[in-house]
């Protein structure tokens, strides 16, 4: 096949590596950047989707125009902290978004005009090479990339390797192979080719890259409220409409009592109307659950953002809350809670050869297997028994049998004596075709080894005018990962239960999963093993989160409630999951689990704090609003404040700043520990119910004598 370049008329471009976002929760340049976002906020057009806030800002209106009506200085501190109000929870969304604009600008960095080379012809005898703007790729091109080229569109090699920087889109500066074939064949445009050339099939469609779905959604221009959002959307307009109602009746009740509320004392009915119009809108502000619906949206835009920090990208707020609720983990065997290589563990002797013998002459045999068993062999044998690791370099009468597919042995012929390293019975047949004979200790040692889940290598050496014969065998295992046990400990204690899937045979998989502890193990899998196995546990009403990444995976990735695709993966696979694993780590399952869970525990805890803070206003309003009519409600006045205009404006005062206050919370989240439900509930009312009562008692109180020091209160 012969490619005929045409000259082109601009050379590809460079990605920029992205930067990480930095400052802290509250960092001064965030919050001056994300006002101006707040302030546009304050339009009803936007802000008619938080019923609570639009609630409050009528209201900061109605006590705008009463304040220009009839000036006191108590109605234009009230109406100025209503108004503070609305701003400080718009500035909690707006935060929020802003560090989602903040990781978005800086993919916009890696998303460039670039040229293309796009090859015509692809398949013919003769192909021809044109240079083509990157936005006018159509789905199907093919396009050819060499080092130095950044890839300018989302696809599939189809023909052959290279070494790519994917720093622009990960963060993370090690390259990375992408291949023709197999499940490393998928490519992100905006990435940069740093050696060789390969050829690739244009998989996205105009406007629709990883990389614009990803600035996209990071921004959140296309977040959902998630179900569980929208219920309690629905519990908050439904408490404002019943405290609304309530506090409408309180005039009629008034009049009806011949007083007039919150007249201050030494005026009586004088501007009663004006003064009464105030406290009721005062009144029904901190009666509605405010505090909650300030934060809402910024606690569910924050979840999202703590998965982007974590290089996962949620295709929707309704993923990461479904990962909260996760019931079921699928977890691939290799790689996620194994290492991925089997390594060697141990030497074991046949009767009349020290493992010291055996570690020599499995290392030997093993310098030239480029296999990683091979180099574990010989850092065992190095460990275990002292062996310098000798270098072939020094040997140059050796002949090095190097390891294939095709002999499973690797091995090295020296000075007369001949080792061979491999399959047991690849290595047997050797010392068979030799001269030697089976020696009986090792079939029962091959068949222990094989029965634990482990893969046995024989090791046999045949000496100058002697029979072959086996020295020993090399137990080869799966090492689990570090802390995998505790790690599934601490998911069977949130009620999580896990699963091992692997294409090992059974009595394999069974020793892996009891090693790593896993729940249960699904052995020799096969993609309809792990459709039938998700819809199974999703028929018992549980939620299941599973990773994968190749296109035998999509299927399964597609069914399940929370499906992470490795971004080293496939299209097919990254398409039909909703979660993205820029970093490519199986075993980040585990942490999206504990983001989804911390996002609703979050989202509890903050709802327990406002409804519990709620109480302490009513005992700093209603005494102070009927006192003059109702003398025995002076009771209630616990906290003895200065006046009732003071109680007012200080229970309006704190319910504005401890919005502020908590915006920190709302984004950081609320620290998980694995428990019970039970549990979790009675921490929440311990810490956020009894909190959220004593807080708002000791912040009033506070804020009133302050208050009491304003001339005209």
């Amino acid at each position: 096949m012969t490619v005929t370049s045409v000259a082109p008329e601009a050379t590809p471009g460079t990605a920029p590596r992205a930067k990480p976002v930095g400052g802290g929760l509250l960092d001064p340049k965030q919050l001056w950047r994300s006002t101006p976002g707040a302030l546009r906020k304050l339009d009803p057009r936007s802000l008619w989707r938080n019923p609570v806030m639009l609630i409050v800002e009528v209201g900061a209106v109605f006590t705008t125009v009463l304040a220009i009506t009839d000036p006191t200085v108590f109605a234009w501190l009230i109406t100025i902290w209503l108004w503070l109000t609305v701003v400080f929870a718009n500035l909690a969304e707006a935060v929020a978004e802003g560090r989602g604009k903040a990781q978005a600008a800086s993919l916009r960095r890696a998303k460039q005009d670039a040229v293309a080379r796009r090859l015509v012809g692809w398949g013919s005898e003769t192909v021809r090479e044109e240079s083509v703007d990157a936005v006018a790729l159509k789905q199907g091109d093919i396009v050819v990339c060499e080092a130095g080229d950044v890839i300018p569109g989302d696809g599939d090699v189809i023909e052959g390797i290279a070494s790519v920087d994917e720093s622009a889109i990960t963060g993370e500066s090690a390259p990375v192979i992408r291949e023709s074939g197999g499940d490393r064949s998928a490519v992100t445009g905006g990435t940069k080719v740093l050696s060789d050339r390969i050829v690739v099939r244009i998989t996205q469609k105009p406007g629709e890259s990883f990389i614009d779905r990803m600035i996209a959604l990071v921004e959140g221009a296309s977040r959902q409220k998630t179900p569980n959002e929208i219920a309690l959307n629905i519990l908050l307009a439904a408490l404002t409409i019943i405290f609304l109602l309530s506090v409408v009746t309180l005039q009629p009740m008034a009049i009806f009592a011949k007083g007039y509320q919150g007249a201050a004392p030494d005026t009586e009915a004088i501007n009663a109307d004006g003064v009464t119009g105030i406290v009721l809108v005062s009144l029904l502000v901190c009666l509605i659950p405010t505090t909650i619906g300030a934060l809402l949206s910024a606690i569910g835009i924050a979840g999202m953002d703590r998965l982007v920090q974590r290089n996962v990208l949620a295709m929707s707020g309704r993923a990461v809350e479904a990962a909260g609720d996760v019931n079921t983990l699928l977890l691939d065997k290799t790689g996620t809670i194994t290492l991925g290589n089997r390594q060697a563990a141990e030497f074991l002797p046949v009767e009349g050869v020290t493992a010291a013998e055996v570690a020599d002459a499995a290392q030997l045999s093993s310098l030239a297997d480029e296999t990683p068993e091979g180099r574990s062999v010989v850092v065992l044998a190095k460990n275990e028994y002292k062996l310098r690791a000798r270098d072939e370099g020094l040997m140059p009468h050796a002949h090095w049998v190097p390891f294939t597919a095709e002999t499973r042995m690797s091995g090295v012929d020296v000075d007369g004596r001949r080792i061979r390293k491999g399959a047991a019975a690849a290595v047997m047949k050797w010392v068979r075709d030799n001269g030697g004979h089976p020696s009986g200790d090792v079939g029962p040692v091959v068949d222990g080894i094989s029965a634990s889940g482990g893969t046995p290598l024989v090791v046999a050496e045949h000496l100058d005018g002697q029979p072959a014969r086996a020295l020993g065998v090399i137990h080869l295992k799966d090492v689990v990962k570090a802390g995998m046990r505790e790690r599934f400990d601490e998911m069977r204690r949130m009620g999580i239960r896990t699963v091992m899937i692997t294409g090992d045979n059974p009595l394999t998989a069974k020793a892996i999963a009891d090693e790593a502890g896993v729940d249960d193990f699904l052995a020799e899998a096969k993609p309809e093993d792990k459709m039938a196995l998700i819809k199974k546990e999703q028929q018992g009403g549980r939620l299941v989160a599973m990773t994968g990444d190749g296109t035998n995976d999509a299927p399964a990735l597609a069914q399940a409630d929370v499906g992470v695709a490795m971004n080293t993966g496939t299209s097919a696979a990254k398409e039909a999951g909703n979660m993205v694993d820029l970093d490519s780590d199986p075993t980040k399952l585990i942490e999206i689990v504990e983001i989804g869970k911390q996002l609703l525990i979050t989202r509890g805890a903050l709802t327990t704090f406002s409804i519990a803070n709620d109480i302490a206003k009513y005992f700093a309003i209603i005494p102070a609003m009927f006192t003059a009519v109702y003398p025995s409600l002076d009771a209630m006045n616990i906290m003895r404040l200065h006046s009732p205009t003071s109680a007012i404006l200080s229970a309006i005062i704190f319910n504005a700043l401890i919005i502020i206050a908590l915006i920190p919370l709302a984004l950081r989240g609320v620290t998980y520990r694995p428990s019970s439900a039970s549990k979790l509930l009675s921490r929440n009312l311990l810490i956020y119910g009894l909190g959220g009562i004593v807080v708002p008692f000791i912040g009033i109180k506070l804020i009133d004598l302050l208050v009491q020091l304003i001339p005209g209160i």
